[in-house]
């Protein structure tokens, strides 16, 4: 048995040992702390709907592999391989949607090559940033700025680029 199998039953101890030194009801703690955070599941509830339809219409509707189309001249020269493209559009606003992406790339190529690998790297080094200002910003019922919307495409377009010159500059693309 290794520390790491006992690390989660002696935290928990630990919170109960600290929780009676403090006298702490510990049950009455979670309790009110269980409910907070489901208030706070039922107030972003809204946001994440409209998130998870409005993906749902733009992968269904074909906008993205239309978008795809018109960016194609742009990321061949960048060296950013076509069948990464509707996944680039997807990543920053839902993971799942990013997850199913990435299965249809890896059925269409195989993940060893110059496109699966630029997928993979992609999908471990980018975040689903709109979707992620959307739940914090809501949490705390405070308007976006545009600087933050900003930021946060200009961070997603420098992974999308940098994924591809990553996958070039270790695997020799």
């Amino acid at each position: 048995m290794s520390i790491s199998d006992l690390f989660v039953p002696l935290l928990i101890v630990f919170i109960l040992v600290y929780g009676i030194f403090k006298r702490v009801d510990v049950a009455e703690a979670f309790c009110e702390g269980a409910a907070e955070n489901l208030r706070t599941a039922a107030e972003l509830l809204p946001m994440l709907i409209l998130l998870m339809t409005a993906v749902g219409m733009f992968t269904s509707s074909g906008a993205a592999q239309y978008i795809a189309d018109w960016l194609r001249p742009v990321t061949q020269k960048l060296g950013f391989p076509d069948e990464c493209i509707p996944l680039a559009l997807i990543r920053p606003v839902s993971g799942s949607g990013a997850l199913a992406c990435l299965e249809t790339i890896f059925t269409s190529v195989s993940p060893d090559c110059y496109a699966g690998r630029v997928a993979s790297v992609l999908m471990g080094s980018t975040e689903t940033t709109f979707y992620t200002i959307a739940v914090y910003f809501s949490s705390i019922k405070e308007k976006v700025r545009s600087s933050v919307f900003i930021a946060a495409a200009l961070a997603d377009l420098t992974g999308f680029i940098f994924s591809a010159l990553a996958v070039r500059l270790f695997f020799g693309g």
